[in-house]
């Protein structure tokens, strides 16, 4: 099994930052990809980014020029920097996982999520 703990979520104006990061502990060999997920209210939730093991990254269109995708394996971490933050990025965002020879469009684990809002 795997757990993952969100932080770093907030209240932001438009236009600011922040950083999330997601913890990951366990079998944690066992994960290839780990990605972010954000749902707003009344919406689906929707995948925003990810990235391999071995650091290949992949942003939503709605995303990319703004977020960026990092991981620290030997801290079993990764990390959504956010910037330029817009009002309609206001969701909960979750961290996801998914194991090898899975796909992060179907995560195996997810996190229990963090809030982050953005103030016009």
């Amino acid at each position: 099994q795997v757990q993952l703990v969100e932080s770093g979520g907030g209240l932001v104006q438009a236009g600011g930052s922040l950083r999330l990061s997601c913890a990951a502990s366990g079998s944690t060999s066992s994960i290839n990809a780990i990605g972010w997920y954000r749902q707003a209210p009344g919406k689906q939730r929707d995948w925003v980014a990810s990235i391999s093991r071995s650091g290949n990254t992949n942003l939503a269109d709605s995303v990319k020029g703004r977020f960026t995708i990092s991981r620290d394996n030997r801290k079993n971490t990764v990390y959504l920097q956010m910037h330029s933050l817009k009002p309609e990025d206001t969701a909960v965002y979750y961290c996801a996982a998914a194991r090898y020879g899975g796909s992060i469009d179907r995560p195996d684990y997810w996190g229990q999520g963090t809030q982050v809002t953005v103030s016009s």
